[in-house]
């Protein structure tokens, strides 16, 4: 067969089969009379082998090898190959990513298209400083890649830059809240509170209905993180996670607060109180969490919370019976509740306690 015809029947090209030759990658098995090249079915067999080694990423001198050379294995080459080829992939992911945020950002000019590819830079910098710095210009004068502040964000261990990237994205309004709902779906917890904590940030309807819906979530910090900024914009569906969080310690003076300003609705102080009732009803807490409860009551008002400090004033615990006893003094005799503070464990609220 002429090499006109093998390169119509094998798709590779009389110029390259040329080049195979050169390389001794091919030969020919024969010429013709008038010294044309002459291939066989078996030299058209090896044109395919090459073909489909070269379709692996295999250059011509590795396909010769793999070809002609009894001792070669090809595992350690195809684990090499395996390798850059996803080094190429995730270099390309990251261009396309890059790309996109910076078209998604809308910039009028390429002025703006080169802050962009700054800002993008200056994300990824190992120096909080200037991790911080880019946050903090990432809103003003121009085009803002929000996902990427986003995607920092929800990654982001320094508080101060996590704060400067809380406050651009707060600045970029809703644009922000999609790409941090991604975040809330993240496996792991932590991601989802940072997640929380930009969303408390931006005072929109959609991101209050996305930190209601993060009070089913499976890890208490986060429950709690999300209550504390429900709690801030009245949302009376955080009161159970709010009395969590008093509970478990952590925060515990953010969460009274903020029970204590949803209980300016009446029912809903009554509802708060019966809420720490029926935590003191179930028998399993210690002294500090039950010190914990009797301060926050100092701040919610109605008969119900009365009678929850009545009788925390007769707990086993002298700490406990000593507040509740104080704070239900300060009640009867209609005077401003200041919060005592805790004797022993549960300490951190300001004011003092009485001697008995």
């Amino acid at each position: 067969m002429l090499i006109g015809e093998v390169a119509r029947r094998s798709g590779v090209s009389a110029r390259m089969l040329r080049h195979y030759e050169s390389l001794g990658l091919l030969r020919p098995s024969g010429r013709t009379g008038t010294g044309y090249r002459e291939y066989s079915e078996e030299d058209i067999r090896r044109i395919f082998h090459i073909e489909s080694l070269r379709s692996l990423g295999l250059g011509l001198r590795d396909v010769a090898r793999a070809l002609d050379d009894p001792g070669f294995t090809p595992s350690g080459l195809i684990d090499e190959l395996v390798r850059q080829v996803r080094e190429r992939v995730a270099a390309e992911t990251q261009l396309l990513t890059r790309l996109e945020r910076i078209g998604a950002a809308e910039p009028a000019d390429w002025e703006e298209v080169l802050r962009a590819v700054a800002l993008l830079q200056a994300l990824r910098s190992p120096s909080a400083g200037e991790r911080q710095r880019a946050a903090l210009s990432a809103a003003e004068g121009g085009a803002a890649p929000v996902e990427a502040l986003a995607e920092a964000a929800l990654g982001e261990t320094d508080p101060n830059v996590a704060g400067a990237l809380r406050w651009a994205l707060a600045r970029a309004g809703d644009a922000g809240i999609g790409p941090l709902a991604q975040g809330l779906r993240s496996p792991v917890a932590e991601v989802r509170r940072r997640a929380v904590l930009a969303l408390a940030e931006i005072p929109l309807p959609r991101a209050t209905a996305l930190l209601e819906a993060v009070l089913g979530d499976g890890d208490a910090g986060v429950r709690g993180c999300a209550a504390l900024a429900l709690g801030a914009r009245g949302v009376a569906a955080a009161v159970p996670a709010l009395t969590d969080v008093v509970v478990a310690g952590a925060n515990d003076v953010d969460a009274a607060d903020a029970l204590g300003a949803l209980a300016a609705d009446p029912p809903l102080a009554e509802r708060i109180a019966a809420g720490f009732l029926d935590r003191l009803d179930r028998g399993n807490l210690g002294a500090p969490a039950r010190l914990r409860l009797a301060q926050a009551l100092a701040d919610i008002p109605g008969d119900t919370a009365a009678g929850a400090l009545a009788r925390l004033s007769r707990d086993e615990d002298p700490a406990v019976a000593r507040t509740a006893a104080y704070l239900t003094g300060l009640r009867g005799g209609r005077r401003s509740p200041a919060r005592p503070a805790p004797q022993g464990q549960g300490a951190g609220r300001a004011g003092g306690v009485p001697a008995p």
